[in-house]
């Protein structure tokens, strides 16, 4: 697929976004000064009427995530939801004490409660719901909630955004290193795919994190990676569109809920596989369980997405 630069052009509010909080860390680095103390919790909810997101942004979106546009063809994907939500989530994050260079992604809880139609302005309002610090970090967690004048809370996402802080809290002297979450062996593999070079400006263009880690190999570099790493909203939404075509029988709003952790970063190039290992049934109320995902290599590797995933039962198996 060549590389959506078209799309661009769709993506000043988040680019503008993130150059907004970029200015704000150098500002704060430089002048030393930053908001004293945390804010009061949970912050103000912000709102925002957007236009419709432009069909043909939604077909490539999706064509690039692995699955197949004519399933959205009056719909729009609940994975694209931090297209048109992260500006309105940094601006809950202007009065936090952090320095807000050093964010990273840790992970999203995905709930999916109706559809959100693709010709229909989007509703879209945003809060600063609650901070976990220690003294070696801090878990930022925010929610962004997307509906329809018809269906106000269509999508509702939470995301935990980490920000170290450097201090100390590691292990006591013979202490043993934890070991890292492995994908069990007797997994299914549900699907396979390569990721090239160029993967993560792809989703940039289609989504407007233009974070340079994700594009700018020197950048990355200057980092400790060996190259541009993955974003974690694009690996969710490759496991979330493999699920629906091979968990779900192709059906596009299977998916009730999807929770996942970004647990390691994902060097591009690379070749991934989508693993599932199944619950046991759900209770009495009829609600099935959630199953178990991973991103990964292989099985019994260190996964680069662990998670699970709620939906209805499908006759579907790989």
């Amino acid at each position: 697929m060549a590389l959506p630069t078209k799309h661009i052009r769709s993506q000043g509010s988040v680019i503008a976004s993130l150059g907004a909080t970029a200015l704000t860390a150098i500002r704060r680095s430089v002048t030393g000064s930053s908001p004293e103390g945390l804010p009061e919790l949970p912050g103000p909810e912000l709102h925002a009427t957007l236009s419709p997101r432009p069909r043909e942004l939604i077909r490539d979106y999706v064509r690039f995530c692995g699955g197949d546009p004519s399933s959205y063809k009056h719909t729009v994907p609940p994975h694209l939801w931090p297209q048109w939500g992260f500006p309105l989530a940094a601006k809950t994050l202007e009065q936090i004490p952090y320095p807000l260079f050093k964010v990273l992604n840790g992970g999203c809880r995905v709930e999916v409660n109706g559809t959100l139609a693709n010709d229909e302005p989007l509703e879209v309002s945003a809060r600063l719901v609650s901070i976990d610090e220690n003294e070696r970090r801090a878990v930022l967690e925010q929610q962004v909630v997307t509906g329809t004048a018809a269906n106000p809370r269509a999508i509702v996402a939470t995301m935990y955004a980490i920000v170290p802080l450097g201090g100390g809290g590691g292990r006591r002297s013979g202490q043993a290193k934890p070991q890292p979450d492995r994908v069990p062996l007797e997994a299914d593999e549900l699907a396979r795919w390569k990721l090239a070079p160029d993967a993560g400006l792809a989703f940039a263009m289609l989504t407007g994190d233009f974070n340079p880690v994700h594009w700018l190999a020197p950048y990355a570099r200057a980092f400790g990676f060996r190259n541009t790493i993955l974003h974690g909203f694009a690996s969710m939404a490759m496991a979330w569109e493999r699920l629906v075509r091979s968990r779900y029988g192709g059906s596009p709003t299977a998916i009730h809920s999807f929770d996942v952790k970004f647990t390691k970063p994902l060097i591009l190039p690379a070749k991934v596989g989508l693993y599932l290992q199944s619950t046991d049934p759900g209770d009495s109320s009829g609600e099935p369980a959630p199953d178990r995902v991973w991103v990964a290599a292989a099985p019994g590797a260190s996964p680069y997405l662990a998670g699970s995933v709620r939906g209805a039962r499908s006759s579907a198996r790989s």
